[in-house]
């Protein structure tokens, strides 16, 4: 998918493949139906690496790199990660909150032209329930992204046997390739 469709998206799926020694994501565009439609990327990254780092690909074939992340220090409970195209080029970063994090997942989201994005898990309770009941960490975890209270994306996590993910975007100027790193991001680091 070219850049600027992409751009244009206001909803996309995200859904996990099930692996066992990676981690792998389909990134879908949004059928007429609100069915999975198109291939628009595929994610990857590898378990247990000392050094997080996600690649973003056109398509599951792993031919043509889109965008990827890349966390700037080995082991850091707040770390902050790069967000660059297919070039090495600097779309955005994101990192955790982890002050925040330790009642209601936190992430800040950062792009050039933009006001800093927070995201923040939708629901207290949800987040207490699965951080304090370990037989209740399957719930479903649902994200609001906002800057100066205006809503900028969502992420929400739906029931099933894999994670599967609807992502919606209200603001137009949001690169969509950054969205994408942090609906991964969610999934991929979420447990760390």
């Amino acid at each position: 998918m070219q850049l600027d469709n992409l751009q244009t998206l206001q909803q996309f799926h995200i859904r996990q493949r099930l692996r066992m020694m990676v981690n792998q994501y389909e990134v879908r565009a949004v059928a007429p139906d609100g069915t999975e439609g198109e291939l628009l990327a595929f994610a990857q990254q590898k378990r247990l690496a000392f050094k997080e780092q996600v690649t973003i690909y056109t398509d599951d074939s792993k031919q043509q790199p889109l965008l990827g992340f890349k966390a700037r220090q080995r082991i850091d409970l707040g770390a902050t990660y790069d967000v660059t195209d297919a070039a090495g080029n600097a779309i955005g970063l994101f990192r955790k909150d982890f002050a925040q994090s330790l009642l209601r997942s936190t992430w800040h989201v950062e792009q050039a032209g933009l006001p800093q994005v927070t995201g923040q898990e939708r629901s207290l309770p949800v987040a207490l329930l699965r951080r304090f009941v370990d037989s209740l960490s399957w719930l479903p975890y649902h994200f609001d992204f906002t800057a100066g209270g205006q809503p900028v994306f969502s992420v929400v996590k739906k029931w099933g046997l894999r994670d599967k993910y609807v992502v919606e975007v209200q603001n137009p100027q949001i690169d969509r390739r950054l969205v994408i790193a942090m609906a991964v991001a969610l999934d991929a680091l979420q447990a760390r």
